[in-house]
């Protein structure tokens, strides 16, 4: 019975507290609170402070609360395996973006970058040969072949060109053109030169009816002008051309190859 008595009475010293009850000790503990929960730790009694500001735990899923004027004080700690951190699809998004802005990148090289334009001579479309005492006058109109081999509309903005006979200059032009050629297509341009031949046997071979052949060759030599994209380029071109000076009217004909 006495053995019993004092076992009873031990179990109800551990129960008692070890600090005496202090009213200053208990009000400072009223002022703390718990951080991520509206209760505050065991033991501890939670108050709120009438005329305090609080804010929203931000890591605590809206279930706790943190005095205003420390905002900017304490530090959130989040857990390692938080899902905030590992957000979903990650790899798959990244990947897909670089995909994206890669095969843009190729499409817009591939549409924008610079081709080849190419200016070939047709030949001859017609020609008239008028005769004065010592000159011939051959006035004569040629074609060109321009073909766009880009992605994006040319402009064809200048014309020039000249005649030679033999090795003298005996036609000229300069024109100014405004043709607009579109992507993958072709254009045909006409142009006349007006020649003035003043070699003697040019005009004996074009007016003597003893001479069987009277045919001139003439060497024309030229460029054109295009733009593109904010970006003018010269384009040469060169062919020769076989003229009937006897007849009128010459008929067309196919150009000649240039000869070595």
């Amino acid at each position: 019975m006495g053995k019993a008595f004092s076992q009873l009475k031990s179990q109800q010293d551990e129960d008692k507290p070890i600090l005496p009850d202090n009213p200053a000790i208990t009000s400072k503990a009223a002022n703390y609170f718990s951080i991520c929960g509206n209760k505050p730790p065991r033991g501890v009694p939670y108050e709120k402070v009438a005329g305090t500001g609080f804010v929203t735990c931000p890591t605590c899923q809206g279930n706790g609360e943190i005095r205003q004027e420390l905002e900017k004080q304490l530090v959130a700690l989040i857990p390692y395996g938080d899902q905030r951190l590992k957000p979903k699809h990650t790899k798959l998004s990244v990947c897909l973006a670089v995909s994206i802005c890669l095969l843009a990148f190729s499409l817009t090289i591939f549409f924008l970058y610079p081709r080849s334009i190419v200016v070939q001579p047709v030949g001859l479309n017609s020609s008239t040969v008028a005769f004065g005492e010592n000159h011939v006058q051959l006035n004569m109109t040629n074609v060109l072949n321009i073909s766009n081999s880009n992605f994006y509309p040319i402009t064809v903005t200048w014309l020039t060109a000249e005649v030679l006979h033999l090795t003298s200059v005996v036609g000229q032009i300069n024109s100014s053109l405004r043709l607009h050629i579109g992507p993958l297509a072709s254009e045909q341009v006409p142009y006349e030169v007006a020649n003035r031949i003043l070699d003697e046997n040019t005009y004996k071979i074009c007016t003597w009816l003893k001479v069987r052949v009277h045919h001139i060759l003439l060497n024309i030599q030229g460029s054109l002008t295009c733009s593109y994209l904010s970006h003018p380029q010269q384009l040469p071109f060169e062919s020769f051309e076989y003229v009937d000076c006897r007849e009128n009217m010459s008929v067309p004909h196919q150009e000649l190859p240039r000869p070595a």
